[in-house]
């Protein structure tokens, strides 16, 4: 007999998470249910599934393969079983992944707002900068920059088109002066950024008469925290790299300047994304709605 759909289930928890506890809480089930209930299912397919270890779980090669081909099949299976079974308010667990550069979606405003008009539905954000896998990772959508996202996702635009700046504190300028062209900030002291700790700083991206072209900056302060970057920043420590939102505040207030914006054109800006599916869950188009909604207003109280 084939294993039932709440095994499968019950697997893809634990291959999301490399863990029987974290599976079981994302569950709401004992840990004892989920390790009986992955033996079950490697019993009635007479292969085994994850390797365990005192400390984590891993997929073997048949778990992989499993997951691999159950992943999307069954998530689709789930939507259209809460698409017709869908009788009242969207609800459930919403999963999503959103770049920590995302502001727009990272305010508070939208995801206050979208609590308050659906209570029913239990929304999950992951801040994560890795590529991401949606389907692989258990995600329902993401937040990227347009450039990044694949071509066979449905994007839902959540922002116009962005820039980035390189912003400094005037105190900073008016001690080691203004860069004029990119290649000056080589002798400025520079705040960068990276993901990790094994990872290279993130390179500093400029345009000039119509060539895209990078600055390897060297700089003396790095880190993986938006805000420890803007408050060093603030501070004098020196001139720093980013989404224009992230700073936006600081430089109507005059405590951060912009330079070198000529060379800094606009581009695509943030979407909202998930796979195509013939079947959405309710849960999943409230999102796009709110954010559809969330973004007219935006650009309507912009406007004025």
């Amino acid at each position: 007999m084939p294993p039932n759909l709440n095994l499968l289930r019950m697997f893809l928890a634990v291959a999301d998470a490399a863990s029987f506890r974290a599976a079981a809480d994302a569950l709401g089930v004992t840990r004892s249910a989920v390790s009986q209930g992955i033996r079950r299912l490697e019993d009635a397919l007479g292969v085994a599934l994850v390797q365990r270890t005192t400390r984590s779980v891993r997929l073997t090669e048949a778990g992989q393969r499993l997951r691999d081909q159950v992943a999307e099949p069954l998530r689709t299976v789930d939507a259209a079983l809460e698409e017709a079974l869908d009788d009242g308010p969207p609800r459930g667990l919403l999963r999503v992944n959103v770049s920590s550069i995302a502001e727009r979606f990272l305010a508070g405003p939208l995801v206050a707002e979208f609590a308050e008009a659906y209570p029913g539905i239990t929304l999950d954000v992951t801040v994560s900068d890795d590529p991401i896998d949606l389907v692989a990772g258990g995600f329902d959508a993401g937040v990227r920059l347009g450039e990044v996202i694949e071509q066979d996702m449905v994007a839902v635009p959540l922002t116009g088109p962005q820039r980035q700046v390189a912003v400094a504190a005037p105190a900073y300028l008016d001690r080691h002066g203004v860069p004029r062209h990119p290649r000056d900030l080589v002798h400025h002291r520079c705040i960068g950024w990276r993901p990790a700790p094994a990872t290279a700083p993130y390179r500093w991206e400029f345009s000039e008469d119509g060539r895209d072209f990078e600055v390897d900056v060297d700089p003396q302060v790095t880190t993986n925290d938006l805000r420890l970057m803007l408050r060093t920043a603030l501070a004098g420590g020196g001139i720093t790299f980013g989404m224009e939102e992230n700073y936006r505040p600081w430089l109507r207030s005059g405590e951060l300047v912009a330079v070198l914006q000529e060379y800094l054109p606009p581009f695509p800006g943030f979407f909202l994304y998930f796979p195509g599916r013939h079947n959405q869950p309710a849960k999943l188009r409230a999102l796009v709605q709110h954010v559809r909604s969330f973004r007219e207003a935006d650009d309507a109280g912009q406007a004025r």
